[in-house]
């Protein structure tokens, strides 16, 4: 039963990792929490469904606004966790002009012209997105928060790091065949479901997964020759640019739709 244990437990570990929300369960083992990786879907699922929920609260006030809300409501609840990433490694990797200055960049808590750019770009593109989306602002902060953290889970476990770290990350960093296939089920289920109630197309389902790889690979060639590994930062950047990227997708699609 400990091998089941660990997964179950892994999942308030996953809302205790990326999330805000009071799960309490502490204090969790190293297997447990190499297990939240597993259910990093899953929470981004959840994440999605309370910005989408705050959106259609605040529908009355404008597209615009409600647009701004769900993204504000994102960063109360995740603590800004991926945007600190994006940040982080812009500035790390349109500053540094080697490996060492590159994790001193990482390392350092101000933020740089490079590091506000990024976010500044992230934010506005979010919001402008989802407010094209309209309606399906909603289903698609569902869809793509689950989706944007997929290849997270896929990148630790294929990638090697770039530096030592604590018990605690390194258990975290330490996915396996099993938290990947785990983490594919549940994006398999969400989507699958989003088909199957029609609110998905399959051509656009194909879309987004060739996507989503595509970006994840794209990110990991330009993290590994500057770092010759992975970081949280990254990982964490890697998110922001997904999201972005898949509710463009989305946008784009919905405007094919309607011309």
């Amino acid at each position: 039963m400990t091998p089941f244990r660990n997964a179950v437990r892994g999942l308030p570990a996953a809302f205790a990792f990326l999330t805000r929300v009071p799960v309490g369960g502490f204090p969790y083992t190293l297997e447990e929490l190499r297990w939240s990786s597993a259910h990093f879907p899953l929470v981004g699922a959840a994440i999605g469904g309370v910005a989408g929920g705050l959106m259609l609260l605040c529908n009355r006030a404008g597209s615009l606004a409600a647009a701004a809300v769900a993204v504000c409501g994102g960063l109360l609840l995740t603590g800004a966790l991926h945007e600190d990433g994006l940040a982080d490694t812009a500035d790390a990797l349109g500053g540094a002009s080697n490996r060492e200055q590159l994790f001193l960049i990482l390392r350092d808590s101000r933020i740089g012209v490079f590091g506000a750019a990024a976010l500044c770009m992230a934010l506005l593109l979010r919001v402008a997105l989802l407010a094209r989306l309209g309606r399906t602002a909603p289903a698609a902060l569902v869809l793509t928060g689950s989706l944007a953290r997929l290849p997270l889970v896929w990148m630790v476990a294929l990638l090697p790091r770039a530096s030592p770290a604590t018990s605690k990350s390194a258990a975290l960093g330490q996915a396996g065949t099993a938290q990947v296939a785990v983490a594919s089920g549940w994006v398999a289920l969400l989507f699958g479901g989003a088909v199957a109630e029609k609110l998905l197309e399959w051509k656009l389902l194909i879309v987004l997964l060739v996507l989503a790889a595509a970006t994840a690979a794209l990110c990991g060639r330009r993290f590994l020759p500057r770092a010759g590994g992975l970081t949280g930062d990254f990982l964490g950047a890697t998110e922001q640019v997904l999201e972005c990227a898949l509710l463009l997708v989305l946008a784009l699609w919905a405007g094919k739709e309607t011309t």
